[in-house]
Formats: structure tokens, sequence, C-alpha cells
């Protein structure tokens, strides 16, 4: 084994269970014309000028999009705390750079072919090794990573979180339109990225860190990877920080459907390495079963039906965060966490917009005015929630 993967194991078998890290990706925006605009560079020296705000941003491969990150935080309620303070900077920051801020998994009418590629060592890296895959890939997610200590462990919970993750992805669904147009899928960032990305996606089960670390050097040896940031599925232990980082969610209109959906997997996790330490009995679901419903979450959201594997029968995807609530209760229990999920997702209230007749543009508008009132102000006191008790 290779001494970073070693050094990897290393990092979980001393990591701290449940420790939480929040990274959320916002469109840089021309304030007139709500096109994408390639300011990262810009926007990033403005936030060094705060020696805190600068270390919680970060560049996501195009010059239009910027990533803002709580760090390790001891539990859910720290994260949070963290990334309100990070968000409200980062806004003040962008609006005395004369630049708004969007918040949906991709943009609804900007081409991907004006996106530039970061001028960095890495994203030159990335860029040559993918060339349009990488061109194309004007998306924006959430990321949540949680503590999990034990290498065997954390392999253990990736293996049980990937059969929820079309579930997950289904509730976070919010981005219906792209190219200037109604994609007809509830997430088309899911289909232009994670479709498209070598090594993305829902992997297989490796059962243990053995497994993985086998596949892993593997991939090393025959060159198709050269650093472990090339692995880009949607649930992956991360080495650096000791995580399970679940990938899989479009970005977030609001502060509050992102802080939800982040105490959901959150939850995930934590449950899943819980029932990893009762023993419960589990049997990693077939790739190809979990693809069934990944591409149901994908075209349809919440407005379809769901497969439960173990009744041979369908329900329906708007049931998925109950079913997840009732799932996690014990842990959300021990953790203290309740996100306030709202009933219908982000894409299914755009798609309800057009249809009434509102122009994609003024829709987008608003949701950019949403995103700047729930965003840029901690609380964000005035924007109205929809949502129910987790409890």
């Amino acid at each position: 084994m290779s001494l970073d993967l070693i050094k990897a194991r290393e990092i979980f078998e001393e990591s701290t269970d449940f420790t939480v890290g929040l990274e959320e990706e916002f469109q840089i925006l021309d304030p007139e014309s709500l096109e994408l605009t390639q300011r990262y560079e810009e926007l990033q020296a403005a936030a060094m000028e705060d020696a805190e705000l600068g270390a919680s941003v970060a560049g996501e491969l195009i010059s239009s999009e910027i990533e803002i990150r709580s760090g390790r935080a001891e539990n859910f309620p720290h994260a949070v705390a963290l990334q309100e303070s990070f968000r409200e900077k980062l806004f003040a920051t962008a609006e005395r750079q004369g630049v708004k801020l969007g918040s949906i998994g991709a943009h609804p009418f900007s081409r991907w072919q004006d996106q530039k590629i970061i001028d960095t060592e890495h994203y030159r890296l990335v860029e040559d090794g993918l060339k349009y895959v990488a061109w194309r890939n004007n998306t924006f997610s959430l990321h949540v990573h949680v503590g999990v200590r034990g290498a065997d462990r954390a392999i253990g919970v990736c293996d049980r979180v990937r059969e929820i993750l079309p579930e997950l992805l289904a509730i976070s669904a919010s981005s219906p339109f792209v190219d200037d147009r109604d994609s007809g899928l509830a997430t088309a960032r899911t289909q232009l990225f994670t479709r498209m990305f070598p090594r993305c996606g829902i992997p297989e089960p490796f059962n243990d860190w053995n497994g993985y670390a086998g596949f892993v050097e593997f991939l090393k040896d025959v060159n198709s990877v050269v650093e472990s940031t090339q692995l880009w599925w949607s649930v992956r232990p991360h080495h650096s920080y000791g995580t399970v980082e679940v990938r899989i969610c479009d970005a977030q209109p609001t502060a509050e459907s992102s802080t939800a959906l982040a105490g959901l997997i959150t939850a995930c996790v934590a449950q899943a390495a819980r029932d990893y330490d009762e023993g419960r009995p589990f049997t990693p679901r077939l790739g190809r079963e979990i693809e069934e419903n990944f591409w149901r979450a994908i075209r349809f959201g919440l407005d379809g039906k769901l497969i439960d594997f173990s009744a041979r029968a369908e329900y329906p995807a708007a049931a998925a965060a109950d079913r997840l609530l009732e799932w996690t209760a014990p842990v959300r229990a021990e953790l203290g966490i309740e996100p306030q999920l709202a009933e219908r997702n982000a894409a299914q209230t755009l798609r309800d917009q057009l249809v009434s007749g509102r122009d994609l543009r003024e829709l987008f508008a608003a949701t950019v005015e949403q995103t700047h009132a729930s965003y840029g102000r901690t609380g964000a006191p005035e924007v109205p929630h929809f949502g129910r008790s987790a409890g």
C-alpha cells in the first residue's frame, strides 16, 4: 500500500466522530445581466483582505464560481454558525466588488462555452485530462463532510450511504433549467457533472479499507489518477480530513434549505455509523439497482416514484424525506439535529413559476434576490420559511 494511503488510513483511525464541514458553491453573476461572469480571482483577492474569510473561500474549476467552506466544526450547530458568518462576509464582499451570487444547481441561461477554467496547476491538470467534460461543467453543489473514526468503519458507512444517495438527490433537486430552456429534468446539474465526469456518481461497495485502497492503488498503477482528488464519487472517504464526504446534492437557493439539507445528510452519515457499530444486518445494494433510483431522481425529483427494493415496490418520491427522517431519528435525538425540510424542492417551485407564465430571466432574477436576502444576512428573518419539524 502506498504511503499516501497508509497515511489516509492513519488519519481515519485518529478521526473524531461526527465533526462536520460544510461546502457551498455559488455562481458569480454580473449584477445587470445575471450572466455568469469571470470574477473569481478578483473576489478571492478581496476576500483575502479578511484573513478568516480568505481561508474559507476556494475556487471550483471555473472562474465564475466560488466556494465557501465552514472548515472543521465540532458538531453540526457549530458548522452552521461558522458557515453563516462566512456566508454573510462573502456576500458583503461580493456586493463591494460589484457582483451578485446565485445558488441553484446550474445556471439557467449562461453559455458553457463562455466559461473559463481557473488558471492554476491543479485545474490545468483537470482540464488537460477531461477537455469537453471539464468545459461543460458549469454546475453548483452542496458538499457535507462528517467525521468517522476508523478506516474500515468509514468504508462501511460509505457503502451504506450510497444506496440513499438518490433520495438525497431528489430532495435537493434545484436545476431544471439549462441552456435557456426547461431541460425536463429535476437536476440537470447531475446529468452534466455526475454523469459525465469519470469516477463519479455512485461507486460500487468496497466492504473495507483494503478493498477501497486496493482499487485506488490500481487506478494509480495504470495512470488513471495521480491523486485522490480525482475520485469524484458522490460519497467518498476524504483522505486528508478523515471524513465521509457526501457530494450528491444540488446547491440550494436559500440558506434555510441548504442548512436543512446539510443537517439531514449529517444525520444519515451518523446513523450509518451507528448501524455499523450495532452490527445491524446490511447487504450492499447492487449498483444496477441503485442506478434505477438514481435516474428517477435526476428525471423526476420529488414528482416521481422511487423503488423500495426490499418490498419490490414503488413509493412516492415525495415521501423520501420522511423515510430518511424516520431512519435517522435515533442519532438525530443524540446529536440534536432537527432539519426543517420543505415539502417541495426548488426544482418544483421554479418549474411551477415558469409554467405559470413567468419569464425564465425574471424568474432567475427573483431567485437571486431570494438567495441574497437569505444567505447575505445571518438568520435572514425576512425570507419566508416553508418547512416542517423533523422531530
